[in-house]
C-alpha cells in the first residue's frame, strides 16, 4: 500500500529552508493530493476570477524529504498514475498570456470533465492530457515562486510530464524537498493564454535518489525518448540552452564527436516549446529512443 499525503501541507514557493511535512525512504511509492492552481477557490461560473486571493496561486503539496538525498545526487520521479477532478477552470485577461494585450477585463471558465474529455462549450470537447505543471525540488539559492520554474523544476507547465513519465531532478538540498501540483486536464505547448484546463488531482509517484548523477537541469524519459527541459529568461536562451545540456549529457555516453553529434541531433533531435507565459520561458530538446539503443546509452547506472 503506498503511502499517501494529502493537501493540506502546501507550499508557495520552493525554499530549502522549508520544514518537511513527511520523510520517505529512497523507493517509496507515495500518493500525493493537489489542489488547483487556484487552490480550489473557483467552482462555479458565479466566482469572479478578478475576486480570488492571488496569493494563493499555484500551490504545490508537499515538501517531502527524500532519505539519503545530498547535493550532488539525482532525484528520480515517476509519475505511475494520474488522477484528477471532475471539473476544471481556465482564466485570462488583460497582460496575461501571448493575447493579453488584446483583453480588457478577467474572463475565466468552468470546463467539466466527461469521461475521456473537457467539455469547452457545446461545440468542442478536448482529449484529456493530465498532466503536471508544478514539479520539483528545492533551489540552490534563494527561494523560487511555486510559478516560476527553473533548473529546480518548479512550473515548467510542460505537456510530457504525465503518467508513465520518469523526472530526474539534480539534488541542491539535503532531503531533495520535492512538492508537486497544478494539474491540468489538457494543455497544448506553451499554454498560450496563461493557463491550462487547471484540476485538483492526486498523483502516484515513487522517489528514488541516484547519487552522484551530475545534473544541471532537469530530465524527463518516457517510452518515446528523453528529454531536457530548460528555463531562461527568454525562449531563445531556453531553446538553445536545452540543445547544450543534451550534447553534454550525450557526449559522455556515447563515441560521438561534438561534429557527428551535432549532425546526429540536427537530424534526429526535436526542439520543443513547453511554456512562454511564466517569469521564465521552458524549453525542451528531445532525442528518440532507437538513438539511445543505436549507441548504447544508459541514463544513470
Amino acid at each position: 500500500m503506498a503511502e499517501t499525503l494529502a493537501c493540506n501541507d502546501v507550499i508557495y514557493a520552493f525554499d530549502r529552508t522549508h520544514e518537511p511535512v513527511k520523510r520517505v525512504a529512497s523507493g517509496t511509492t507515495i500518493e500525493i493530493e493537489t489542489y488547483d492552481c487556484f487552490e480550489n477557490q473557483v467552482q462555479s461560473a458565479e466566482t469572479k476570477i478578478g475576486g480570488i486571493d492571488w496569493d494563493r496561486i499555484n500551490p504545490a503539496t508537499g515538501p517531502i524529504f527524500v532519505e539519503g538525498a545530498q547535493p550532488g545526487d539525482v532525484l528520480k520521479v515517476k509519475i505511475d498514475k494520474l488522477e484528477i477532478g471532475s471539473q476544471g477552470v481556465m482564466a485570462t485577461g488583460p497582460d496575461l498570456g501571448v493575447l493579453g494585450h488584446r483583453q480588457e477585463e478577467m474572463a475565466s471558465k468552468i470546463i467539466p470533465v466527461e469521461g475521456d474529455y473537457a467539455v469547452f462549450d457545446d461545440k468542442l470537447k478536448i482529449p484529456l492530457n493530465k498532466m503536471i505543471g508544478v514539479i520539483g525540488v528545492a533551489p540552490e539559492g534563494e527561494p523560487v515562486p511555486c510559478g516560476t520554474p527553473g533548473a529546480h523544476g518548479g512550473n515548467m507547465d510542460t505537456t510530457l510530464i504525465t503518467e508513465g513519465a520518469t523526472l530526474y531532478f539534480p539534488v541542491f538540498a539535503e532531503g531533495a524537498l520535492f512538492a508537486l501540483g497544478d494539474f491540468h486536464a489538457a494543455m497544448g505547448d506553451g499554454e498560450i493564454g496563461v493557463s491550462g484546463i487547471e484540476v485538483p488531482g492526486k498523483a502516484t509517484v515513487t522517489l528514488e535518489v541516484v547519487k552522484e548523477g551530475a545534473l544541471r537541469h532537469p530530465l524527463l524519459e518516457n517510452k518515446d525518448g528523453i528529454t531536457f527541459l530548460v528555463s531562461k529568461p527568454t525562449l531563445d536562451e531556453a531553446a538553445k540552452a536545452a540543445v547544450e545540456e543534451m550534447a553534454d549529457f550525450l557526449l559522455t555516453r556515447t563515441d560521438l564527436d561534438v561534429a557527428d553529434l551535432a549532425m546526429m541531433m540536427s537530424a534526429a533531435g526535436q526542439s520543443q516549446i513547453s511554456q512562454i507565459v511564466d517569469p521564465l520561458m521552458t524549453a525542451r530538446f528531445f532525442v528518440p529512443k532507437y538513438v539511445l539503443e543505436a549507441y548504447g546509452v544508459t541514463l544513470f547506472e
